[in-house]
């Protein structure tokens, strides 16, 4: 028996609502991927409205992380593919799954608020990161575990990039220890 595509569509939302409540590295993934579609927009934002004397570096680092965060969604949405698994697709899912919030607003902010703000956003969706890949490894599924670690790496580079511009450590005022005298 073919199920229809409503009927598709709706096995996907309850099987994604009972893998939200009892996580597993394919719902912990589908919030990354969430995330970076929401990270997406706001360095698009970033890269056009970015104002101050270092404009043109930052609206080509913003290029450059925008680049390199459609080219993770890309992937990732196919890794989840090819493990099985459904990736959100839609800009409904993805405001419901991102930790990530965006708002218009934000390209009237300052040069280092935006740059400070990408650094919490990194390190936000490392939290997802990380936690996908302990459920990947536990799940044996070494193929989105690999993909992840290498996430992990880029974004820790991403961070440890954007807080030099900051003139801080890369772990400056993100860790609980930190003194927040940045």
């Amino acid at each position: 028996m073919t199920l229809s595509v409503e009927e598709r569509y709706q096995a996907e939302i309850k099987q994604s609502d009972i893998d939200h409540h009892t996580p597993t590295a394919g719902a912990m993934t589908g919030h990354i991927v969430a995330n970076l579609a929401v990270l997406i927009n706001k360095l698009q934002q970033a890269k056009w409205y970015v104002k101050g004397p270092n404009r043109f570096a930052l609206q080509s680092r913003f290029g450059d992380l925008l680049t390199n965060a459609q080219r993770q969604l890309d992937a990732l949405g196919t890794q989840l593919l090819a493990e099985g698994e459904v990736s959100p697709s839609t800009t409904a899912a993805f405001s419901e799954y991102s930790m990530l919030t965006e708002a218009g607003q934000n390209k009237y902010q300052t040069a280092d608020w935006l740059v400070d703000n990408f650094i919490h956003d990194f390190d936000t969706s490392n939290l997802f990161v990380t936690r996908a890949i302990k459920l990947a490894d536990k799940e044996d599924r070494p193929a989105l575990a690999k993909f992840l670690v290498e996430l992990l790496n880029e974004n820790q580079r991403a961070i440890m990039d954007l807080q030099a511009y900051l003139g801080r450590e890369a772990r400056s005022g993100l860790d609980e220890d930190d003194d927040e005298e940045d």
